[in-house]
């Protein structure tokens, strides 16, 4: 089994863009909230919030991603409502 990804994953990687396998869609991390832990867990809730172009949508899935500069981490990524409209938001969730 592959060891669960954690918000330190991905700090190193906001403002950088990542690719999804099977699109030619480029996402970028803007940021990586850590959310509020429950006792009798053992790892830290978070999410890793991308930005990406308006339109042409990455769907909802599992995907393996390269990270810009290099590494490459797999996750399930969703789109997001964005009420802005020159970009569409996304959001992975690790709870």
């Amino acid at each position: 089994m592959a060891a669960l990804l954690t918000h330190l994953d991905f700090k190193p990687h906001v403002g950088k863009v990542f690719r999804f396998s099977g699109s030619h869609v480029g996402l970028r991390l803007i940021k990586v909230d850590v959310l509020q832990a429950y006792l009798g867990i053992d790892h830290i809730p978070f999410s890793a919030i991308f930005q990406g172009p308006p339109g042409d949508i990455l769907p909802e899935g599992l995907y393996r991603a390269s990270v810009e500069g290099g590494g490459e981490l797999e996750f399930y990524i969703s789109p997001v409502h964005t009420p802005q409209r020159d970009r569409q938001d996304y959001q992975a969730v690790f709870n």
